[in-house]
């Protein structure tokens, strides 16, 4: 079958066409922007990839065409596949008819740390021997791709994204996978152009609550009051907590500031069949820093011990996890300066990956290079929080791209010299490497592909030290 994938760049339809291409399918895709790491290992996979949304893609005619959610009414290719009486799908329900069904899934869902969660737990259950099947928002470096079918009789881990399915069903996307296990990690305001409040937000994870079984499970986050609110809509499957709380069943300590070692405790499931069972410790050191990545990491030792990875084990294996591409990557060094990749999309991601950085930048500055490009900060719904946001940065510089909604000039201007505003990344790069001294880290957050700008400024480094040489 020859399926065309509109949107096939995103990172949830990039790995759907994976997925697809394992299964035999010929695949091709279209899509406006195009860059790596998806474009480069959906090129590697044997598939075609198409620049911009054309009639002409959809000719000769393919026999479905599964539709990103980024497309809508007005689009040029959507219009000639409505026109053309070529059958179509959403990916999230392409996913749950072809891939899912069969499959003990589990769904990484929340706000924040997605990625990283469910290429943690891909990570666990690989390490455990039980080959698992996944569909990730990013590229696992344990891995070198986003998904895979895995083996057919083990589990299935999908990052559970809220957005909505498509342009033709308006549900979150999650709502399609009916897990068996969910991870609730977070919940906070997000997606502004199509959630109106948290409240919107808070409905849909409650759909995706309803969905589980009664005898599944629900790890859900302490401390995090909109989970709450939807647990106390209705929860029919049994919900362990996990975070710092001594009344969580599974618990973290910090054993250093940066959350490089934490101990994790587990009192037992007294949802389990004969009730609680004995309390098991561990101590993870890793290489990750943060204490929203301990979360993450604690969340996915949770959902692997329900799939009988032991604690032991799962400890032992974080030892050797590897950060998912754009999750503070770091992407070269020149001159004893870093420069590391991290997808912010909201400013409490910000807030959460420059607090990590800050634990373990003992020496040097910490420099931040910042494009608000999500639709959510793209309309300005959360720009007061932008500044507290980059409060242990040394240095920020904020770009402003073409379509924001809102001036950053009053955002730049509040934060005196610690901030300065740039349009053009050339003058970006050059203002960067200008401040740049050995030791130092420049962290550059960003959702999309920021005119690669990573590369720009380590060639710009590069040859200011060959200048200095």
């Amino acid at each position: 079958m020859h399926l065309h994938i509109m949107g096939i760049c995103g990172t949830f339809m990039g790995s759907l066409a994976l997925l697809a291409r394992e299964l035999g399918h010929q695949v091709s895709g279209s899509d406006q922007h195009v860059y790596p790491p998806m474009s480069t290992q959906l090129a590697e996979a044997g598939i075609t990839l198409m620049e911009g949304y054309h009639a002409h893609h959809l000719s000769p005619s393919p026999d479905l065409v599964v539709v990103g959610n980024a497309l809508s009414r007005g689009n040029e290719e959507v219009e000639a596949l409505l026109n053309s009486g070529i059958p179509y799908t959403s990916g999230a329900q392409w996913l749950a008819e072809h891939v899912l069904p069969g499959r003990r899934v589990i769904a990484v869902a929340g706000t924040h740390g997605k990625t990283t969660t469910a290429s943690i737990l891909a990570w666990l259950l690989e390490s455990a021997g039980l080959a698992p099947g996944f569909l990730i928002g990013g590229v696992p470096r344990n891995f070198g791709f986003s998904a895979r079918l895995g083996n057919a009789q083990a589990p299935f881990v999908v990052e559970a994204d809220e957005y909505d399915t498509a342009f033709f069903d308006k549900r979150s996307k999650f709502v399609h996978y009916r897990p068996h296990i969910a991870i609730l990690n977070n919940l906070e305001f997000d997606h502004a152009d199509i959630f109106p409040d948290l409240a919107a937000i808070e409905r849909q994870f409650h759909h995706l609550v309803r969905t589980v079984p009664s005898q599944g499970r629900l790890l859900v986050a302490d401390e995090q009051p909109a989970l709450e609110r939807v647990l106390v809509q209705g929860a029919w499957t049994p919900v362990v907590h996990f975070g710092d709380q001594a009344t969580s069943e599974w618990q973290l300590k910090l054993e250093r500031a940066d959350a490089s070692r934490f101990q994790v405790i587990y009192s037992g499931d007294k949802h389990a069949l004969g009730g609680g069972g004995q309390e098991e410790d561990g101590v993870v050191e890793w290489s990750l820093t943060g204490e929203h990545n301990a979360r993450n990491a604690l969340a996915a030792l949770a959902a692997a011990h329900l799939c009988g990875v032991d604690l032991a084990r799962g400890c032992a294996a974080l030892a050797r996890f590897e950060t998912p591409r754009r999750r503070q990557e770091v992407r070269g060094e020149i001159n004893g300066i870093q420069v590391i990749d991290d997808f912010a999309h909201h400013p409490t991601a910000i807030a959460a990956t420059l607090k990590g950085l800050r634990a373990t930048t003992t020496k040097g500055r910490l420099l931040a290079v910042i494009e608000p490009r999500s639709n959510t900060m793209r309309l300005g719904a959360l720009r007061e929080r932008l500044i507290e946001s980059v409060a242990d940065a040394d240095s920020v510089f904020w770009f402003q791209p073409e379509g924001l909604d809102w001036s950053m000039e009053d955002l730049v201007a509040s934060q005196e010299a610690h901030a300065t505003l740039f349009s053009d990344v050339d003058t970006l790069v050059a203002a960067v490497v200008t401040q740049a001294s050995p030791l130092d880290r420049i962290v550059v957050m960003s959702n999309g592909g920021f005119e690669g700008v990573h590369e720009r400024l380590l060639a710009a480094l590069a040859a200011a030290s060959q200048e200095g040489a």
